[in-house]
C-alpha cells in the first residue's frame, strides 16, 4: 500500500524539528515583550514583575511571569492602549464579533496582514485546498476577522475566491454551480441550511464541484460534523482562530482531521486549570492561553481565550511537527449554571444529533421560575418526524428527555418545534437564550 501523500504550504516550517521551534518561540518573544514595552498597558503591567527589557526574558518558562490578558482588558484600554506603532503605520482595523458595550479592537500593519494571510494559507493547504480551487466565502466580511482574514489567505495559496458574504442563500447556491465552487467556509449551521435550500433548489447535487467545507466561527460537535459530511457530501474541516489572534488561521485540521495543529512558530500556546490559573498537564483539559508571536501593531501576551481544550501528545501521522489541541468542549463563559450544576451547550447538542428525526435547528432557553432555574430545550423535527402520529413525537421527546437528563442531570422541558420554525441565522447561530434576571 502506497504511503499517503499529504499537502503543505511551507512543508520545512511546518515539519521543523520541536527543538527550533522553540529557538524560534523564544526569539520571537523577545521580540514581542520589547514591543509590548512600548504600549502604556503593557509597560505598566511589565515592570510591575520586574520585566523592563528583553533581556529579562532567558527562556520560555519566563513566559510565566508575565501576568495573564483578557477581553476586559482590551475594552479597558480601548481604543489605543495597545499599540505598539505609529498610527499612520496601521492599515486595517478589525474589532472582535458579537460583543456589546466597548468593543475589543485589532489594529493590523501592512506586515501584519501578510503574516495572517500566510499562516491562512498554510492552514487551507493542510486541509487539502490548492490553487486549483474556487472556494466561496460565505462569513461575513467587515470588522469580524473571518471573512477578510480568510480571504487573504486563500488569495495567498493562489485559490479563486469568491466573496459572496454571508446571507442571499438562492444566490450563494447559484454561484456555487455556475463558477464550479469546490470549497466553502461557512459556519455549520448555515451549511446545513444551505444543504437544506440546495435540495429545494432547480440543481442537483452531481451538478456542483464541492468537495471540503472549511467551518467554524460557532462550536460544534463532532456528531455535526459527521451529520454534514453524509447529507452534503463533503470533506468538513475544524479551524480555530478569533480576532484578537489575527482571525481564524490560528489552528487547522490536516487531511486526518484528528485534532487541529497550532502553529507554534507564530503563537506559544498553554492549557491551564482555569480556576487556578496553573498550567494542566498535557493531554488534560483546561483553558487554552495564546500568546501571538507574529503581529507588530499590537502585542498580546498570554490573552486567556476562555476555550477549553486539550493537548493531544502522540505525533500526526501527517509529519507536521506543531503540536494539535482537540475539538473544544465548550467556553468557561458559554458555561451555563442551572440549579448549580455546570452545563455547556454542546452537551445538549450531543443527545440531539444522536436522536433519529431530529433537524438541525435548536435553542437552549433558560429563565427562572420562582426560585429555581428552568431548562428548555427547542427543537426542529424533521417534516416526515412532525407529519407523523403524535405517538412519535411523545416518544421522541421522552427519549431526549431521559437522555439529556443521564447526561447533565438536569430534568429539562423538551419542545419539538415544526420544521423552519426556529430562525435560522446565517452568520452566527444563537443557540442560548438566557432570560433569567441579571442581578
Amino acid at each position: 500500500m502506497a504511503e499517503r501523500e499529504f499537502s503543505f504550504w511551507d512543508k520545512k516550517a511546518e515539519t521543523m524539528p520541536r527543538n527550533e521551534i522553540e529557538t524560534i518561540q523564544l526569539e520571537l518573544l523577545k521580540k514581542q515583550v520589547e514591543n509590548a514595552l512600548l504600549t502604556p498597558f503593557y509597560k505598566e503591567r511589565l515592570t510591575k514583575v520586574g520585566i523592563t527589557s528583553p533581556n529579562d526574558i532567558k527562556s520560555l518558562d519566563d513566559l510565566k511571569r508575565i501576568p495573564f490578558t483578557t477581553k476586559h482588558d482590551l475594552r479597558e484600554v480601548y481604543p489605543y492602549g495597545l499599540l505598539a506603532v505609529p498610527h499612520s503605520e496601521i492599515v486595517r482595523v478589525h474589532a472582535s464579533s458579537g460583543t456589546t458595550g466597548t468593543p475589543t479592537v485589532i489594529y493590523l500593519t501592512a506586515k501584519d496582514v501578510d503574516m495572517a494571510a500566510d499562516t491562512m494559507a498554510r492552514g487551507l493547504a493542510a486541509a487539502g485546498c490548492n490553487r486549483y480551487d474556487t472556494c466561496q466565502n460565505m462569513m461575513t466580511y467587515g470588522l469580524f476577522t473571518g471573512g477578510m482574514s480568510f480571504h487573504y489567505g486563500a488569495e495567498k495559496l493562489g485559490m479563486t475566491v469568491v466573496p459572496t458574504s454571508s446571507g442571499n442563500t438562492l444566490r450563494q447556491i447559484k454561484f456555487m454551480h455556475d463558477f464550479g465552487t469546490s470549497v466553502t467556509h461557512a459556519t455549520p449551521s448555515y451549511m446545513l441550511h444551505l444543504h437544506q435550500a440546495m435540495k429545494e433548489s432547480e440543481y442537483k447535487r452531481e451538478e456542483f464541484k464541492w468537495r471540503i467545507g472549511i467551518s467554524g466561527a460557532e462550536p460544534y460537535s463532532e456528531q455535526l460534523r459527521n451529520k454534514m459530511e453524509q447529507e452534503l457530501g463533503i470533506e468538513v474541516y475544524n479551524c480555530y482562530g478569533m480576532s484578537e489572534l489575527n482571525g481564524p488561521g490560528v489552528a487547522f485540521e490536516c487531511q486526518l482531521r484528528q485534532g487541529m495543529h497550532v502553529w507554534e512558530d507564530r503563537y506559544i500556546m498553554e492549557i491551564i486549570n482555569p480556576d487556578t490559573l496553573e498550567p494542566v498537564k498535557d493531554g488534560e483539559e483546561g483553558e487554552l492561553v495564546m500568546t501571538i508571536l507574529c503581529r507588530d501593531a499590537m502585542p498580546l501576551l498570554r490573552y486567556r481565550t476562555r476555550d477549553l481544550t486539550h493537548v493531544i501528545t502522540e505525533p500526526c501521522a501527517c509529519g507536521r511537527t506543531h503540536r494539535r489541541i482537540a475539538r473544544f468542549t465548550g467556553r468557561t463563559d458559554d458555561m451555563l449554571i442551572i440549579n448549580g450544576v455546570n452545563v455547556f451547550p454542546s452537551q445538549i447538542e450531543e443527545v440531539l444529533l444522536k436522536a433519529k428525526g431530529v433537524g438541525a435547528n435548536y435553542l437552549i432557553v433558560v429563565d427562572k421560575k420562582g426560585d429555581l432555574d428552568k431548562l428548555t430545550v427547542q427543537v426542529e423535527v424533521t417534516p416526515e418526524v412532525f407529519a407523523d402520529d403524535a405517538r412519535v413525537l411523545n416518544n421522541l421527546r421522552d427519549t431526549l428527555k431521559s437522555e439529556m437528563q443521564a447526561l447533565i442531570t438536569i430534568n429539562p422541558a423538551i419542545e419539538l418545534k415544526e420544521p423552519g420554525s426556529i430562525p435560522q441565522a446565517e452568520t452566527k447561530a444563537k443557540r442560548v437564550n438566557d432570560l433569567r434576571p441579571k442581578d
